[in-house]
């Protein structure tokens, strides 16, 4: 059993970093909610404790603070469907979970709704990145945010990696018996672990995303391990780049690329298959 599945809730607020940045259409509507029903089961499992959630996450690129397009407000409604769906609350008399929202993921508003919320309630912050504090992994911001919970569950596998506030540096406020992974976090660590360490060969790596600095370790690592590896998505470029091939590519990272390239000592032939027929007209 994880430390989160052991944990019994009942009475605390558990702050839980989510990754809801799910696609929306022009009108605003969720074209792909699986990011936010991958975590419907570690909010349920606070709620079926007795206790009660603050979700906090990121959404979409805003650069110069709040946009209504990358508001996470637009997320309350699916996120109550996705919670209410074939469940019964027993600290909610109608069998309903209630969903709050706070127009800030820090600030008085924030606060007070959190310090007021119920066993079985569920408050979903702004956006995090509402706050250009939250991509630098400021300390203050990080604290701040750390006041509205006793509890810390990090359930954004998807971000785990970057060293922001609500991610790195949070878990410090947090005595080590209340900041833990929730389910979808430990699910998929174990999934790499495995992969890493007990497959058995052949097997394929198969590798997607925009950009290669996200993804240069595991591939380093998959290098010693996987049969064979695919490279897909928006870093693919990165790679063709590095063999000159005119393309769209992810600069930072082109000097990992050319040693790896090397690494691999593949025939020009089959770098050009590879890669040009398989992922050179995906644009």
């Amino acid at each position: 059993m994880s430390k989160f599945s052991d944990f019994n809730f009942a009475g605390h607020k558990a702050l839980i970093r989510v990754d809801f940045n799910v696609p929306l259409d022009a009108d605003l509507n969720i074209t792909d909610d699986n990011r936010m029903t991958a975590t419907i089961p570690t909010i349920k499992k606070v709620l079926a404790d007795g206790g009660s959630v603050i979700l906090m996450s990121h959404f979409g690129r805003p650069k110069a603070g709040p946009e209504n397009k990358f508001s996470l407000k637009h997320l309350v409604n699916p996120l109550y469907k996705l919670l209410n769906a074939g469940h019964t609350n027993p600290a909610i008399g109608d069998g309903s979970t209630r969903v709050f929202f706070a127009d800030d993921c820090i600030g008085e508003q924030a606060a007070l709704t959190a310090s007021m919320l119920r066993p079985g309630e569920v408050l979903l912050l702004e956006n995090l990145r509402f706050h250009k504090e939250e991509e630098k992994g400021d300390e203050a911001f990080a604290e701040k945010l750390s006041k509205l919970g006793d509890v810390y569950v990090n359930d954004a596998f998807g971000t785990a990696h970057r060293a922001h506030a609500s991610t790195a540096v949070i878990a410090k406020f947090f005595p080590a018996s209340n900041r833990m992974f929730g389910l979808l976090m430990n699910d998929e660590v174990s999934s790499a672990e495995k992969v890493l360490h007990q497959a058995e060969k052949p097997f394929c790596a198969i590798i997607g995303g925009a950009k290669v600095s996200d993804k240069i370790l595991i591939i380093e690592n998959l290098l010693q391990r996987a049969t064979d590896i695919i490279i897909g998505g928006g870093m693919a470029y990165t790679f063709l780049k590095a063999r000159a091939v005119r393309s769209v590519h992810h600069s930072v990272k082109m000097t990992v690329c050319k040693p790896l390239w090397t690494y691999w000592k593949w025939p020009n032939k089959k770098c050009k298959y590879s890669f040009t027929r398989r992922f050179g007209d995906c644009r």
